[in-house]
């Protein structure tokens, strides 16, 4: 008799969890779920649907994609690896379990489906792909640009790919390879910016400036004015001898006030070319003040203090000097330089010279104990 209660429990026990599993969820709620991007809805509608233990491949693949799109990611990564335990060689399913891994950034494990995705597809373009983003990630440059170049032969005019790959080519001066890759791209899609971008940059290093100057001018034409492509429009027509349009691009930089000692250099040599030496002047002088860097005045000024406490003093002043050529208010400096020169060298005339310009120069409130002793020195040298 309890032989007989105990089978008769375990087959209900079995047709419960049988029954369970073959609970039909509503197409049609789950349908609006879907069309109206309400994931997170559709994920505990399912779950209510279909209670653990679910062990239907069907049911979880639903599980495991809904909770991926709700952004519920650990569920979905916990769902497809239900999935994998008892299918691991789905190309889909291995992708699944990347992509998540992606997206909660672990790089490594992603790493390791996609290989396994491409022990089934070696032909496989979008694992290689995913793959030279992920060694990029993990600073493997080496299989990065080698992933790359297995995703280009695969694809040559996939655009995204093709222009990383040259940018790589042409940051190892391999102006030719870089060319032929975004040449092959080019032939679908002529109009492509990205790859027109890298086509100029390659006109450019090359040193064919015409062909820069109409790639430059469409790339401006299309809505891409940045920065290095006004930069290589304006020197291509410098190299070309059109000195003027050299002049009014680069002045687009200035004007963006993202100008540099090099727009400001073939500027001035513009101007030079069309005999206006005031302007070329001007420019260049702009140029040498935007390569030199704006702390310099500050380290020749410590370096002078150095040289005073070591008792120095002839480089001292020297160094003291240096820092007024890049000072644009070099107030203190004036004053340190006066005394130097009034109490530890005893030369009367420098002193009164450095004396007169720290006074000229208006000192703030805050040093008017050095302005007070600079007015009373200046007098009592002058009676002298």
């Amino acid at each position: 008799m309890k032989l007989h209660l105990t089978l008769l429990l375990l087959t209900c026990m079995t047709t419960a969890a049988f029954a369970q599993q073959q609970v039909k969820a509503d197409d049609e709620l789950l349908l609006e779920y879907y069309q109206t991007q309400r994931f997170a809805d559709a994920s505990d509608y399912l779950k209510k649907a279909y209670p653990e233990p679910v062990t239907d491949t069907k049911t979880l693949s639903s599980l495991a994609y809904t909770s991926q799109m709700a952004g519920r990611l650990p569920e979905a990564e916990s769902y497809y690896q239900r999935i994998y335990e008892k299918d691991s060689t789905s190309i889909a399913l291995l992708f699944s379990l990347g992509n998540i891994n992606v997206r909660r950034g672990n790089s490594a494990k992603a790493l390791v489906f996609y290989k396994k995705i491409l022990l089934r597809d070696s032909t496989n373009f979008n694992v290689y792909k995913q793959l030279a983003t992920l060694s990029y990630n993990m600073g493997d440059f080496a299989s990065h640009v080698n992933y790359l170049q297995k995703a280009n032969m695969l694809n040559p005019v996939e655009p995204d790919v093709a222009s990383e790959l040259a940018t790589i080519y042409i940051n190892l001066k391999v102006y030719p390879r870089a060319d032929t890759v975004i040449t092959r791209a080019l032939t679908a899609d002529t109009a492509n910016m990205l790859l027109l971008r890298e086509k100029a940059i390659i006109y450019y290093r090359l040193e064919k400036f015409p062909q820069t100057i109409t790639l430059c001018n469409k790339l401006i034409q299309g809505g891409d004015g940045a920065n290095d492509v006004i930069n290589m429009l304006g020197i291509s027509y410098f190299m070309v001898k059109n000195y003027q349009d050299c002049i009014t691009t680069l002045e687009i930089l200035e004007q963006n006030k993202t100008a540099s000692e090099t727009s400001y250099y073939y500027a001035a040599m513009s101007y030079k070319a069309l005999k206006n030496q005031e302007k070329a002047i001007l420019y260049f002088n702009k140029a040498i003040k935007e390569a030199i860097s704006v702390n310099v005045d500050s380290y020749y000024s410590e370096m002078g203090d150095s040289y005073d406490k070591l008792h120095q003093l002839k480089s001292a002043v020297t160094a003291y000097q240096k820092s007024l050529l890049y000072d644009s208010k070099p107030v203190i400096t004036y004053y340190v330089l006066a005394n130097l020169y009034d109490s530890e060298l005893k030369n009367k005339k420098a002193a009164l010279k450095y004396y007169k310009k720290y006074l000229k120069t208006d000192p703030p409130e805050k040093q008017k104990n050095y302005l007070e002793y600079a007015k009373k020195r200046l007098n009592e040298l002058a009676l002298h």
